[in-house]
């Protein structure tokens, strides 16, 4: 084969990406009527929600990664932010050495809220893990997803994986079940240390 030469048609190229597009559409379409569902008590929004779990994991991120990790623009991470320091549930602050960005930090409020949030999760409420299901009960687990998160690192890169990985890792290492909920564990040197990725 010679070297610019594609190993795969046109045609091919063209059905897998409108089927991971259609099939990525009508999956996000349940995630998101079923996040919100789940967030809703707390007047919060599913960009709130999720800038307090990236604040959560990165432990005094900047807003540009707030963006970044959270897949959204600049000026949407700060907006919610915003709303979320006005509610009490973020800090904002400026480092000695960096006074161009503009970093954020869960207060205790914001750390109980998303406690909360984790110990009222119920899979019952949850479209895409009930759709999982069988799966796991003919295999013995739930899918891996190997392939999508290969093909997220290949447009993201790796620090986007690196702290996809470190969140779900925190999250595990946080929180124990009791009685059909989850409940966080008490803070631990090991928990409590930031999760960027080193520079």
């Amino acid at each position: 084969m010679k070297h610019n030469e594609k190993d795969y048609t046109i045609k091919e190229a063209l059905l897998f990406s409108q089927r991971v597009a259609q099939l990525s559409k009508a999956l996000w379409k349940t995630i998101e009527k079923d996040w919100q569902q789940w967030i809703k008590p707390y007047d919060l929004n599913i960009n709130e929600h999720h800038i307090l779990w990236i604040a959560d994991h990165l432990n005094g991120a900047s807003i540009s990664e707030i963006a970044k990790f959270g897949v959204m623009h600049v000026s949407t991470a700060f907006n919610f932010s915003k709303k979320l320091e006005e509610r009490g549930y973020l800090e904002f602050s400026k480092k000695a050495n960096d006074k161009r960005n503009t970093y954020i930090k869960l207060t205790k409020q914001g750390e109980e809220v998303l406690e909360q949030l984790l110990e009222d999760f119920s899979p019952d409420r949850n479209s895409v893990f009930k759709g999982a299901l069988p799966l796991q009960n003919l295999y013995g687990k739930f899918p891996e997803m190997l392939d999508m998160m290969c093909i997220i690192r290949n447009i993201y890169g790796d620090d986007f994986m690196e702290i996809f990985e470190r969140s779900f890792d925190n999250l595990e290492d946080s929180f124990y079940e009791e009685n059909g909920s989850l409940t966080k564990k008490a803070p631990t040197k090991e928990t409590s240390e930031q999760l960027l990725p080193s520079s």
